[in-house]
């Protein structure tokens, strides 16, 4: 077995502050993870209480978590320490968290308008919700690859029927009724579900 580069030094991590754990982890990182474990170590349990507060749920609070973690291992190499680590990590937390948020907004405006007729996306009446039916993924595959395209373009990529249109090459006829039609499959597909 090979013996430790001479560059890694015995220290007992829980005894270093931030800073020192940071300049271990930069010089060992990635044949040693002491300090990074370390590091995340004391952080976790608060790391995961900013993400559940901002986003509303646990699962989504993991994701976002282990998504943080990951940037810190990959980032500690180049982090520069012009600002404190606890900074710098919780700014990784709040665009990761922003950008969770945006994600789950669009998923839930797609999901409101599957529920929603298109000439009434006003009204006050809807249908139960798609996620009581295993999510949004569940409603796409009963719909052709173009169709989710369209709607994965115009909910998720919030993009206009034209821009749509011209990166599909279609008309915007031809788009505007493509998606009316896959709105209208699903709500079909998704009364029918709701019969049984």
């Amino acid at each position: 077995m090979n013996k430790p580069h001479s560059q890694y030094q015995r220290y007992d991590a829980r005894e270093l502050t931030d800073e020192e754990l940071v300049q271990h982890a930069r010089v060992e990182l990635f044949h040693v993870t002491r300090a990074y474990e370390e590091l995340m170590r004391r952080y976790q349990r608060t790391l995961f209480n900013v993400c559940a507060r901002y986003l509303g749920n646990d699962r989504d609070a993991d994701d976002v978590c282990q998504e943080v973690m990951l940037k810190v291992l990959y980032g500690l190499k180049n982090f520069e320490g012009k600002s404190k680590f606890k900074t710098w990590l919780y700014s990784i937390t709040y665009n990761e968290c922003i950008t969770q948020y945006r994600k789950e907004r669009r998923k839930r405006r797609l999901l409101d308008a599957l529920s929603l007729d298109p000439q009434e996306e006003a009204s006050e009446e809807k249908t139960p919700k798609p996620e009581e039916r295993g999510g949004l993924d569940r409603w796409l595959v009963h719909v052709n690859p173009i169709d989710r395209e369209i709607l994965v373009l115009r909910f998720v990529a919030e993009l206009e029927f034209q821009e749509i249109a011209d990166i599909m090459h279609m008309g915007l006829s031809a788009t505007k009724m493509r998606y009316k039609r896959a709105l209208d499959r699903l709500r079909e597909k998704f009364a029918d579900a709701s019969v049984e």
